[in-house]
């Protein structure tokens, strides 16, 4: 009676008898066994095997599961906004090739050296009370006394600072890099994040802090009919297009690297860190291209050398010189 049961059983399964073949089988197995066999089990419903053969494996089986976290690398350390600054410097790199870059070359071309390097002495020697009053401030009389007698000496026997009288002799009065900032940086605080602003440049939250405070002082110093805009904007227009002339060969190599945007801010970055070291008489073994300021070489009728640049993935380590050397 078993046998034609089962037989009764499987066409009734029809297409799922292959999924269920395992449970058929028990049961043929039990009806047709010996005496001694133990209790026959009735077969099983097939339609749970099947659902459990079309359903996914449990997750929570013993099944070993492999765990996959994929994203982005994230923003390198001191520049959290690394992907705004670099949208940033590209788009001022664009208006600088369409715009400043030309009259910049025609400014190179079209003034004689000595009077691009005159223009650029007038405005470094008014910014020679800041550095004087950093000096103060980092208790350094000395150096204090000496960039103020570079002041005075500048402004009378080089006729308003237009040449640099002071650093010859008998005088030996070279221009030396201070602020605000640099102070802050000479007491220990840290530059914070970085970034690149239109019009600004490249800066840190401590740069522009300093900065801000530089201009500041600089009124008391000088008085205030410097400080007119009939005087401050063409003042500052003609100050940063002699700089950008200067820079002209330094900014057109940084544009043949791969990453423009990292090598400019680890230029910028190593500068600012050797300009605080050398407050307290380090000097970094690796040589400093400047970017920015009296550092620049002014450029003469001849082409300037070219421009090695270093790796900007490299030792990132400007903050640690390799060498003490006396203030």
């Amino acid at each position: 009676m078993l046998l034609p049961a089962v037989a009764a059983g499987m066409m009734m399964i029809g297409t799922q008898a292959e999924a269920a073949a395992p449970q058929l089988a028990v049961a043929a197995e039990v009806a047709a066994g010996s005496q001694d066999a133990a209790p026959s089990v009735p077969p099983a419903d097939p339609a749970p095997a099947a659902q459990a053969l079309a359903a996914p494996p449990d997750p929570q089986g013993d099944a070993a599961q492999d765990i996959v976290v994929t994203g982005d690398k994230g923003a390198p350390k001191g520049d959290p906004l690394e992907q705004l600054n670099a949208k940033s410097f590209e788009a001022v790199q664009s208006v600088d090739k369409a715009v400043v870059e030309p009259v910049a070359k025609a400014y190179n071309k079209g003034l004689p050296r000595p009077v691009r390097k005159g223009l650029r002495n007038f405005f470094s020697n008014l910014g020679e009370p800041v550095v004087a009053a950093a000096y103060l401030l980092q208790f350094k009389p000395g150096k204090a006394f000496e960039t103020a007698g570079r002041f005075g000496v500048n402004t009378t026997l080089g006729f308003v600072g237009l040449f640099d009288v002071a650093k010859r002799k008998p005088f030996n009065l070279p221009h030396r890099d201070n602020g605000i900032a640099n102070t802050l940086g000479f007491y220990g605080v840290g530059p914070g994040p970085y970034m690149y602003l239109p019009i600004v440049g490249p800066t840190t939250l401590r740069d522009i802090i300093g900065d801000t405070a530089d201009k500041m002082i600089l009124p008391f110093a000088l008085g205030g009919k410097f400080f007119k805009p009939a005087y401050v904007i063409p003042a500052t227009i003609l100050n940063q297009l002699g700089e950008r002339a200067a820079f002209d060969e330094t900014i057109t190599a940084i544009r043949k690297e791969d990453d423009p945007y990292t090598v400019y801010k680890t230029l910028y970055l190593k500068q600012r860190q050797a300009e605080i070291d050398a407050l307290h008489g380090r000097v970094s073994a690796e040589p400093v291209i400047p970017i920015y300021g009296d550092a620049i070489p002014t450029p003469g009728k001849k082409d300037a050398p070219k421009v090695v640049l270093p790796d900007p993935y490299g030792d990132d380590d400007a903050a640690e010189p390799a060498t003490d050397a006396p203030q």
